[in-house]
């Protein structure tokens, strides 16, 4: 297994498509945050805040982080390479846990430049506001907009950020099963960037149903895991993260059960 995660990790490292997506989050983050600035000083219109959010993390991150596996995953169908390292020896198993963990890799890098730029910006001490629509790096840049950061504080911050990434990699692991089932990258893309929009819907159904809410904050779509803030108590924290290992657990058995049985073409 680690023969092919080295491998896979080359593999990114030399692709032109993975550093064109890390440009984007890079200038989306960039975008985010001078929108999330201009916007109270009114330099530009509160009704931009529809556009801001487009640049945001949530969004960016559900398009981009689907690429990811269309590209990592579905491509290596398409060159033979999944097939090459079965017939080589490796079981289907080690094949779809390598696979993951690298794509978890890929996805935790192209979300860095938010958490950096992120960062950056709540020490300049500055304010930032983006009306009711934030969530993730986005909700923690306007919640703590402003603060005066102690040491404790910013490894705080620094908790709430990673924590946040695994949030992140456990909502898109489900491009996992995606990938290997569907073999092809429009599809993933599609259906995730769909799926996403209806797990937003179902958090307004959580907000007025409790028992919707407790069932679905078992998920890293529910609970408050993409709002941190500094707030946040040691709880929020290992919940967020063991509602996310778990998830990405479950996703990773049910697609073991769906590729062990698979025909390879």
């Amino acid at each position: 297994m680690v023969n092919l995660i080295r491998a896979d990790l080359f593999k990114l490292r030399k692709s032109m498509a993975f550093k064109i997506l890390v440009g984007i989050t890079t200038a989306s983050a960039l975008l985010m945050v001078m929108m999330a600035y201009w916007i109270p000083q009114g330099k530009i219109e509160a009704s931009m805040t529809g556009i801001g959010f487009m640049f945001s993390d949530v969004n960016m991150i559900s398009i981009l982080g689907a690429v990811i596996a269309g590209i990592f995953i579905c491509g290596d169908f398409d060159t033979k390479t999944i097939h090459d390292a079965i017939t080589t020896g490796h079981s289907r198993g080690t094949v779809i846990v390598s696979k993951a963990i690298v794509f978890g890799c890929a996805v935790a890098f192209i979300l860095l430049p938010y958490a950096i730029i992120t960062g950056i910006a709540l020490g300049s001490g500055s304010k930032f506001n983006m009306g009711s629509v934030a969530v993730g790096f986005l909700h923690l840049l306007t919640s703590e907009a402003g603060t005066v950061f102690s040491a404790s504080e910013i490894w705080k911050l620094l908790a709430i950020m990673m924590t946040l990434i695994i949030v992140y990699v456990a909502q898109l692991s489900i491009c996992v099963p995606l990938a290997f089932v569907l073999k092809k990258p429009v599809l993933v893309v599609a259906i995730y960037y769909g799926f996403s929009i209806l797990t937003a819907q179902l958090m307004g159904i959580a907000n007025s149903s409790p028992m919707f809410d407790r069932i679905f904050s078992c998920t890293p779509y529910g609970g408050n895991y993409t709002f941190l803030t500094l707030d946040a108590v040691a709880g929020d924290f290992i919940k967020a993260i063991a509602v996310s290992l778990a998830f990405i657990i479950l996703i990773l058995a049910v697609t073991f059960a769906l590729f062990r049985k698979s025909e390879m073409k």
